[in-house]
């Protein structure tokens, strides 16, 4: 099952063009192109690129969604020394304005129509894309993103202020895919089918493409409009042969809304991988039951950090006695700390913020010392990030997760942490989802606390009023959840806002709340 290290991304494509040139690399609702295709096209626009004339080691945008094009382009910016910065098309538009005064891009490259008009970067289209490709110029790469060169930026979802470019070099990289490629509880096998579902400009995409593309495996592209319709997304789904689902948790809670998302129709699946948002026992549970044998790995991490930085795959035992799922054991090259306010560290069982260090944290936020500063600093004398997250660490070495540092709340002199709230919340049998938002007053004290909530299947029916369903519900609550922690008001839903990325916008139901 264990793989060997790969030592240069690029260098492995290459070697896999030549061993494996009419395997299929990517596959896009049956369109499929080959790892001897994917050299070909990045080789020409390479090629292309060069002749341009942009500064050297110049950041480069590319703007689409799941395209095949993406990827080729991707991969002839790595070779001619460029680092990229995905914006997904179905970004909102002041988001991709503020990418673009972010980062200063020295070209833009649009598989997708580039919704700026005025922007001082030359734009490469589509057109153009496929016409050098049509070309087939024989390249050489003599001046690839190496070592420390950054390979990509990812802009964070910031729902306040301008959003973070986060710099991931190709040692970060490294770091990171050589981890999920010999790591025990991954086990990714060789050759992997991977499902390519969340937007290149959430980092969780670089969990399928990059142990993908390190192990000669196939990726199978599920176009965002797809995901939208229902219908479609359960027609498409049925018919890839995936062995690997890797999604938010909330992505496969909409896949188990169709009762045949199981081993019995779906046979081809070994593996989930979950990443981007906390994973619960009660989707766990879920999906263990759909499909008993696969392996289900709960992964954590940062995007400051390349993606993830411990994974654990989830036992019965797990999913029968825990309350919350732990977060994994760290990646051996990442010493991963809870500290104090003081920055001490401190014993196994100790609540405190988790901080990691090593070789998967960037080097920082594009064109934003000051936020750099604050996040990144030095750690026993390796590069270290703070993750705003709070957390303890098990004699066993396993890392467990308590929430936001940003999400605790101070509520009748209490902590109060709106992740614990939402959690119990979700153990009632009347809920489906809920999350638990805190209102403020003007001396930015908590004021009361808001949950808002969709209800399972059934529920309104068997009440004739909201405030029956409440009083119901704090009843089914009433032994596992503390009187102080139970939300003043109950608001009900038919669905919950999603950032781009597919996670429960949290940060943008409190500023609704909060605003009125």
């Amino acid at each position: 099952m264990t793989s060997t290290k790969i030592k240069d991304m690029i260098e492995t494509i290459e070697q896999f063009a030549q061993s494996q040139p009419d395997f299929p690399v990517y596959n896009i609702l049956g369109e499929v192109h080959t790892y001897g295709d994917l050299k070909a096209d990045s080789d020409s626009l390479a090629a292309k690129i060069d002749s341009l004339d942009i500064p050297e080691k110049s950041p480069v945008v590319v703007y689409g969604g799941q395209e095949y094009e993406m990827l080729a382009t991707f991969v002839a910016l790595t070779k001619s020394g460029h680092a990229y910065i995905p914006i997904d098309s179905h970004s909102a538009l002041e988001r991709v304005t503020a990418i673009v005064e972010v980062a200063e891009p020295s070209l833009i490259i649009a598989i997708n129509a580039f919704p700026l008009e005025d922007v001082k970067a030359p734009i490469l289209t589509l057109d153009q894309v496929k016409e050098s490709f049509a070309n087939k110029t024989t390249y050489k790469v003599t001046h690839p993103v190496k070592g420390d060169d950054t390979y990509y930026i990812i802009f964070t979802s910031g729902t306040t202020g301008k959003p973070k470019g986060v710099q991931i070099s190709h040692n970060n990289l490294l770091s990171f895919t050589n981890w999920m490629i010999t790591d025990k509880e991954f086990a990714t096998p060789k050759r992997p089918q991977m499902l390519a579902q969340p937007p290149y400009s959430f980092d969780l995409s670089v969990m399928y493409w990059a142990p993908t593309l390190a192990l000669g495996g196939t990726l199978y592209a599920l176009p965002s409009a797809i995901t939208q319709d229902f219908k479609q997304l359960f027609e498409t789904i049925f018919s890839l042969p995936i062995a690997i689902w890797t999604s938010t948790p909330s992505f496969a809670d909409m896949a188990m809304l169709s009762e045949d998302f199981n081993a019995e129709k779906m046979p081809e699946i070994t593996h989930f991988y979950f990443d981007g948002e906390e994973l619960t026992v009660k989707t766990a549970q879920k999906l263990r039951q759909r499909f008993p044998e696969a392996r289900i790995v709960n992964a954590y991490g940062p995007t400051e950090a390349t993606v993830a930085l411990s994974a654990v795959s989830v036992t019965d035992e797990m999913l029968a006695t825990l309350n919350r799922l732990p977060i994994g054991y760290t990646k051996e090259d990442s010493p991963t700390y809870i500290i104090d306010e003081d920055g001490n560290i401190l014993p196994n069982g100790q609540q405190g913020e988790i901080i990691v260090s090593g070789p998967a944290v960037s080097k920082g936020y594009m064109n934003n010392p000051e936020k750099t500063a604050e996040a990144f600093f030095e750690f026993n004398g390796l590069p270290a990030y703070h993750t705003g997250d709070v957390g303890t660490m098990t004699d066993e070495g396993l890392l467990l997760y308590s929430g936001r540092m940003d999400f605790q709340i101070k509520f009748n002199g209490f902590r109060i942490e709106l992740e614990d709230v939402s959690q119990n919340l979700n153990k009632s049998k009347y809920i489906d989802s809920a999350v638990a938002v805190p209102r403020y007053n003007k001396d930015h004290k908590v004021q009361n606390l808001l949950a808002y909530v969709i209800l399972k299947d059934g529920v309104r029916d068997q009440f004739e009023r909201d405030i029956d369903i409440t009083k119901a519900i704090k009843a089914d609550l009433e032994d596992i959840m503390m009187s102080y922690m139970m939300p003043t008001k109950f608001l009900y839903r038919e669905s919950l806002p999603l950032t781009p990325n597919g996670k429960i916008d949290i940060k943008g139901l409190i500023s609704e709340v909060n605003n009125r």
